[in-house]
């Protein structure tokens, strides 16, 4: 989003980089999550 800047932002800041690197841990949150789920339910499956 360019509009960061002209909402007050500091023009300093590369806002393109802190998105990519947000957007970086939303996904590997959610494939960490994706394996614990799997990983847990198949423990369930097998070891009991």
């Amino acid at each position: 989003m360019d509009n960061n800047a002209a909402a007050g932002g500091h023009p300093d800041m590369d806002y393109a980089e802190h998105e990519r690197t947000y957007a970086g841990f939303v996904a590997m949150t959610k494939w960490g999550v994706i394996f614990l789920v799997v990983l847990l339910a198949g423990m369930a499956k097998f070891l009991l």
